[in-house]
């Protein structure tokens, strides 16, 4: 368990470095940008990631699984990844003309082709990053997110401060991705060789497709809300919703992709113990859980005077958005953490009915939330009533390959998420009060939190000791870097 949390403690905190970097800048960007702007990059972003999961998807998770995965492994996959990106950009780049018809947006042709590049950079981070999950090399994670980040961030700042609008997000992820690479090249060990085996190829790919199959079917309905706003209500439109989500999601992402990188390496090196599998997992769940929910619904509750100082008053339509996807995210490590249990026992098969099944679902309840009510917030109402559901369904097979099914699940959590909304509701009457908004968010905060810990210390909720323990574990560590340092 000491591996698994030092890889966990590295991979959150590489992940809030680089969150915490992202979200100054975006808030910089979006006073200096406008909504419209972060619309178009996120319509353009949607066919970006679908190519994109073609070239980072199903082969590097194989790495990963693969117990006696070695050098000939890796280097086969990272030029077959390569070859993906040309093929995929290939695509992209005669279909640009396409898309901008579509959405009736001549202005997109050159940002689909330009920002498209990045395919390439990430094929290459992809592959160092599956060496890194492989063995646990998280801290070189945390000096990545230093180093690309800030400078990426800076850059795009003064392109959008000297006038270049939506080319300022594009030239910035474009510095990201290209100093990703520089970084990954000189700090992972592992390095490619001029060397590809097909036998390596086809054993990792009968495997790795149904992931890549379950991660196009994840990409393609996460991204449907946003291909469906742009083409049926306005760019500004898409870009209140892009921002609505993106609060939620800095807060969950960093848990969540921390756990999902440090479980699944750590669950496929126990798959043949299962007392030990359904142990780690039900931690994760608990622990999780216990974090995230009081943080999504305080979020929630502060999401107006959040917004308002944050991005100003322009930004303020964001706010139903954003209040709807604390709901929506705060259930992801339910589905992240079965979902990796099942990726990590090599069950790629279930995994991928899972996927389809959930997917045609959802797909379904936001076309019908379309068709009647004809605005984008039922879309991302359509998408909240759907991830209950969606938990169900990803934790029904562990309940007969673990024994740890839906119900057991939803015990160990139902504490935390009652207390969570107590506290929510407690200080939500504090975002009318006529104070500056930073004094009432602080207020909402503090009193939102110290609400939810002493409900969970008057019941003894046992995932509150377990919480202050990996807290304390947490400083122990950064005192002995600050002393390393020293």
């Amino acid at each position: 368990m000491s591996k698994l949390f030092n890889s966990f403690f590295w991979k959150y905190l590489e992940q809030c470095s680089s969150q915490i970097a992202q979200l100054v800048i975006s808030v910089v960007l979006a006073r200096l940008l406008a909504p419209e702007d972060f619309g178009l990059l996120a319509l353009v972003s949607v066919f970006i990631a679908l190519a994109g999961v073609f070239v980072q998807s199903g082969l590097n998770n194989a790495l990963v699984q693969k117990k006696d995965a070695n050098d000939l492994d890796f280097s086969t996959v990272f030029w077959l990844s390569l070859m993906l990106a040309a093929v995929m950009y290939t695509i992209l780049f005669l279909t640009a003309p396409s898309i901008a018809k579509f959405y009736e947006n001549e202005d997109l042709i050159p940002v689909v082709r330009v920002l498209g590049i990045t395919l390439f950079l990430g094929a290459f981070n992809s592959v160092q990053g599956a060496y890194i999950q492989k063995h646990f090399l998280f801290k070189k994670l945390f000096l990545r997110s230093l180093a690309v980040n800030i400078p990426s961030g800076i850059f795009g700042v003064l392109l959008a401060y000297s006038g270049f609008g939506i080319w300022a997000l594009v030239w910035q992820a474009l510095a990201n991705a290209f100093l990703m690479c520089v970084f990954m090249l000189f700090m992972v060990p592992w390095k490619p060789a001029l060397v590809f085996s097909f036998a390596s190829a086809k054993k990792l790919f009968n495997f790795g497709y149904k992931l890549l199959l379950s991660g196009l079917l994840d990409t393609g309905y996460i991204n449907l809300t946003k291909l469906l706003i742009g083409k049926f209500f306005s760019p500004a439109m898409l870009g209140f919703y892009y921002k609505g989500a993106h609060f939620p999601r800095f807060i969950t992402d960093n848990v969540n992709s921390s756990l999902g990188a440090v479980l699944f390496p750590a669950l496929a090196n126990v798959q043949d113990d299962a007392v030990q599998f359904k142990h780690k997992m039900r931690q994760s769940i608990r622990i999780l859980c216990f974090a995230i929910f009081p943080l999504m619904a305080i979020l929630a509750s502060s999401a107006t005077p959040t917004v308002e100082f944050l991005l100003g008053e322009k930004w303020l339509p964001c706010v139903i958005f954003l209040q709807f996807y604390c709901f929506i995210v705060a259930l992801r490590p339910l589905h992240t953490t079965n979902l990796t249990a099942i990726k990590s026992l090599g069950r790629s098969d279930i995994f991928l009915k899972l996927e389809i099944v959930k997917k045609t679902m959802g797909v379904c309840a936001i076309f019908i939330a379309l068709y009647f009510f004809k605005t984008p917030v039922a879309l991302v109402v359509a998408s909240a009533i759907i991830g209950p559901i969606g938990v169900l369904i990803n934790s029904f097979p562990n309940k007969k390959l673990l024994g740890y099914g839906f119900l057991e699940q939803i015990k160990d959590i139902l504490p935390a998420f009652i207390f969570a909304h107590v506290a929510g509701l407690a200080v939500f009457p504090l975002s009318l009060l006529t104070i500056p908004n930073l004094a009432i968010i602080l207020l909402q905060v503090v009193l939102g939190l110290g609400i939810y810990l002493l409900l969970t210390k008057i019941f003894r909720m046992e995932s509150l000791d377990y919480f202050l323990a990996i807290l304390k574990k947490g400083i122990k560590k950064i005192a002995k870097i600050n002393n390393n340092e020293s």
